[in-house]
């Protein structure tokens, strides 16, 4: 059973202020999160020129987001993997490659929503 001061709003104040302590670690900590976050911050409003209609903006913003929510992931598995151990081992490498593929993943993502707004954009 929980807490007591950990159910509902309490929970949800706490849990804000975990995400955020989360987030400053990863730009503290992460070279990439930080060229991501500041890529998103100056995205975000171009998404909003570029978008022909509300779709088109959401389906603009929507990777910028899938970017930043895998890196936090990729992130913390890398971060995990090293507290596990300092050893080589080809599962702590293996689960650091999965991580990162699924950040590439989500850049392809990124890039063909944004190519194809685009590329829409130019032709019509």
């Amino acid at each position: 059973m929980a807490p007591a001061n950990k159910n509902g709003i309490k929970r949800i104040y706490n849990a804000f202020f975990y995400s955020m302590a989360g987030i400053c670690a990863a730009w503290k900590s992460e070279a990439a999160f930080r060229q991501e976050l500041i890529a998103a911050i100056i995205l975000i409003p171009v998404a909003f020129l570029l978008g022909q209609n509300p779709t088109q903006v959401v389906l603009l913003i929507l990777p910028i987001f899938v970017v930043l929510i895998v890196e936090l992931i990729n992130s913390a598995i890398e971060a995990t993997v090293d507290r596990i151990s300092d050893e080589q081992h080809p599962l702590s490498k293996q689960a650091k490659d999965i991580a990162s593929a699924a950040v590439f993943m989500s850049l392809v993502l990124f890039a063909l929503t944004w190519g194809i707004v685009l590329l829409e954009k130019l032709i019509l």
